[in-house]
């Protein structure tokens, strides 16, 4: 490990989920004078390789895998290893979380908020730390609805599953430690698919029925105003709603969807009624064990204010594009996989000597 010609040097927790894997190329696409040492799972080393494979030569090149687990005893490295990155470190995106709905506590526990324990003591050791991005959601809001600032945190809300919950102790965490570290905490709303490519990785679910709720960020543009936002010295200390200024209607992100989709939207139809119609969805039961208590959390009437994250981003030229602007590249991405599972299904059927 040296940073020897390197202006920066970024420690990324997260690969090879889809928005570690979005950070880490805006990371290195976004300056050819930063280095970033991605701690990944033994497990998942071959899946973030052939991640890496696909970067352009001198991005790829940026970015080095370090077997390691943020959610283990000093991120699961040697101490001559933190000893090194702990010399080198200018700034950390903590992207290592789980988000699934419908995982158990135990693991919830150790990697949201055992990730959280073990970030921040790597982050004590760093000699000249700038900045820990800690990455968030907005989602720990939980129940409440109206208005939510960037600044609360605590303020009596109930969770309605162990992802939220885990999500606003492990920012607690966080919080408590802004007195002694430089950090900054940003909550996206909920990301959907990549505003140029559709690319998404959330496919355990019904994922074209999950564009209904009403405030959607696209995970290219989370990951360019993340990385804005840390890159602030005005960061350090605040926390940062991501999301959408003008999110539309939940009719108007309906008809989108059904437009972009092919369909056609029955005439003087609202959607007050969306949530009987997505329990019968099939494959609903596979992304979440509570599917009620999953579409409860899609129809909160809530909004996130944004007024940290808006002077920020006003002032680096970001900002999120409309959702009429990618539905199209969401639908179709969703509709290319689909139609691909259904030709791989045909064909083993075909093939199946017992067919």
């Amino acid at each position: 490990m040296s940073r020897a010609g390197f202006d920066e040097v970024v420690l990324l927790t997260g690969l090879p989920s889809f928005a570690a894997r979005t950070m880490c190329e805006e990371i290195v696409r976004g300056s050819s004078k930063t280095l970033v040492h991605a701690i990944v799972r033994a497990k998942l080393e071959a899946e973030a390789r052939e991640w890496l494979d696909a970067l352009p030569l001198d991005q790829r090149a940026r970015v080095k895998l370090i077997e390691g687990d943020a959610a283990s005893m000093d991120l699961g490295l040697s101490g001559a290893e933190i000893k090194e990155l702990s010399g080198e470190v200018d700034r950390i995106h903590h992207c290592a979380g789980v988000s699934y709905l419908g995982v158990d506590r135990a693991a919830a526990e150790q990697v949201n908020i055992g990730g959280a324990r073990e970030i921040l003591e790597f982050a004590d050791a760093c000699k000249q730390l700038k900045c820990l991005i800690h990455h968030s959601t907005a989602l720990v809001s939980g129940d409440r609805t109206g208005m939510v600032h960037e600044r609360d945190l605590e303020a009596g809300q109930r969770f309605r599953n162990v992802v939220e919950e885990t999500k606003a102790r492990a920012e607690k965490r966080m919080r408590a430690a802004m007195r002694r570290l430089p950090i900054a905490v940003v909550r996206p709303s909920i990301i959907v698919g990549d505003s140029q490519t559709g690319e998404i990785d959330r496919f355990d679910g019904p994922y074209l029925h999950m564009l209904l709720i009403v405030n959607l960020v696209p995970a290219d543009y989370v990951a360019r105003a993340i990385r804005a936002i840390g890159l602030d010295a005005r960061a350090p200390g605040g926390t940062f709603h991501v999301v959408d200024p003008a999110p539309l209607t939940a009719r108007r992100v309906f008809e989108l969807v059904a437009l972009a989709g092919g369909k056609r939207m029955p005439r003087g139809f609202i959607p007050a009624n969306i949530s009987k119609a997505l329990l019968r969805t099939p494959g609903l039961e596979r992304f979440a064990k509570s599917p009620r208590a999953f579409l409860d959390a899609l129809a909160t009437p809530v909004t996130w204010t944004s007024t940290n994250a808006d002077e920020i981003l006003e002032s680096a030229n970001i900002r999120c594009p409309s959702f009429e602007a990618y539905v199209e590249k969401l639908v179709e991405y969703v509709q290319a996989h689909l139609r691909e599972k259904k030709q791989k299904r045909e064909a083993a059927e075909i093939n199946d000597p017992l067919g």
